[in-house]
């Protein structure tokens, strides 16, 4: 056994965690995200009942990254302490609950704590499930299971679109349908919470369902991967939270968010404003640019794999977002605004798994749940800064125009940084051959 896995690259070994750990945590972050964005279709109603002005709702969008942004390193680190089965399950039940209390917000002032909890709350689940992934798949595969597992994002707001605009029309009990939607689509993520306690393991060696042939291999090439890197590795937690390349991976990370959170936040309202459309004409529409970027998001991660490159594929998406934004924010035709927005979701979403390849190279243990954390916590401050420009902006112009541009200069600037740092890395690289 141990030898047909050494000749086939653990083939068999790699297909069966991916089929029995990928769809579970596509499955979690498919809630978690809903869960994240959902507030972007109960715009749609509950601004004119709770008296949200455009950047009052941007702040309260955003608000919920400051409190994420803050603990997200902590929490990655109590994951690598405690596990990934209790820590996540931890995260999910103690958002799942607060996502429902947004049914119970009146205005501005609850409206922003509340969501300041649920970012506190649900700090270090994407992390802690990157990390987690670092444990079990080599960084040779990663790019294309991190897009499997990512493609739950954009399928989040497919499935999600026409599920929460239907749920809008609701008005029972005392409830509104915004408040409805909150409560229905907190229920599932409380409910998942407690089955990661039950079918979640922590490290290869728990898996009931891998050989001891199986585990010691991958055991192995996950520990020869780390040794052998030629891009180097930081092996403390204190070095990985002084690593220059850890902050430039952060600043990547922010300027994608910048654009990813940006966009999601307010594309139903943008779609909104293309044409006379009910909630669920909304709804239905804005599944087209994300059933697309789950294409273009799997797809460039198997690209990114097969052809072993991460920089470009990182770069490339986000320069084609940018041009896409663009677009979009300054032409007065309708269909080529929508068909820019369809392609701006194309760019955001495809570079995450290439990113995340790259970002988690040279990267083990407490090293690798701080440093994913830090990369993620200067992302979201991304997420802050998106949506609560496109308001501030909105509010003041009138249009999305400028607002679209903003975004699109740091995907850009986002993009020429990445590029930079192949450029340097190569030049390290070569400079170490010499010698």
């Amino acid at each position: 056994m141990t030898q047909s896995l050494d000749s086939g690259n653990g083939s068999t070994a790699l297909r069966k965690v991916a089929w029995r750990l990928i769809p579970f945590l596509g499955l979690l972050y498919f809630f978690a995200f809903l869960d994240r964005v959902n507030v972007g279709f109960a715009a749609l109603t509950m601004n004119a009942d709770l008296g949200l002005s455009a950047t009052a709702f941007g702040i309260g969008s955003g608000i919920f990254f400051l409190g994420y942004i803050l603990l997200e390193v902590p929490s990655n680190v109590m994951l690598e302490r405690f596990g990934a089965r209790i820590w996540i399950a931890r995260i999910m039940i103690s958002w799942g609950v607060l996502s429902a209390a947004m049914a119970l917000v009146e205005g501005p002032k609850s409206f922003y704590t509340v969501r300041l909890l649920l970012g506190i709350a649900e700090a270090g689940f994407f992390p802690g499930i990157i990390f987690y992934l670092t444990c079990w798949f080599p960084s040779q595969h990663r790019a294309r299971i991190i897009a499997l597992f990512m493609i739950a994002l954009p399928m989040s707001s497919v499935i999600g679109a026409p599920i929460s605009t239907s749920l809008l029309g609701i008005e029972a009990g005392g409830l509104k349908g915004w408040q409805w939607m909150f409560v229905l689509e907190a229920v599932p993520t409380i409910i998942l919470g407690f089955l990661v306690l039950a079918l979640l393991p922590d490290k290869p060696a728990d898996a009931k369902w891998l050989s001891t042939d199986e585990k010691k291999w991958l055991q192995n090439e996950l520990a020869r991967e780390h040794v052998d890197s030629p891009h180097g590795h930081v092996s403390s937690l204190r070095e990985a939270l002084t690593n220059s390349r850890v902050w430039r991976n952060g600043f990547v990370y922010f300027s994608i968010l910048v654009g990813l959170y940006g966009f999601s936040f307010w594309l139903p309202q943008i779609i909104a404003s293309l044409g006379h459309m009910t909630n669920v004409e909304v709804g239905l529409v804005t599944m087209i640019p994300y059933s697309l970027a789950c294409i273009g998001l799997v797809l460039w991660g198997r690209h990114s794999d097969a052809t072993e490159e991460r920089s470009w594929h990182v770069a490339l998406p986000s320069l084609l977002g940018a041009a896409a934004l663009t677009v979009s924010g300054w032409t007065t035709a309708p269909v080529i605004a929508f068909s820019a927005l369809c392609l701006a979701a194309v760019g955001i979403y495809s570079g995450l798994p290439a990113f995340w390849a790259l970002a988690s190279r040279g990267l083990q243990g407490a090293a690798a749940a701080g440093a994913i954390a830090l990369i993620n916590s200067l992302g979201n401050i991304g997420g802050f800064l998106g949506p609560a420009a496109i308001g501030f902006v909105k509010s003041y112009t009138g249009t999305y125009a400028a607002s679209l541009l903003f975004i699109a200069v740091v995907l850009a600037i986002g993009a020429a940084v990445t590029i930079w740092d192949r450029a340097r890395e190569q030049r390290a690289l070569a400079m170490v051959r010499q010698t």
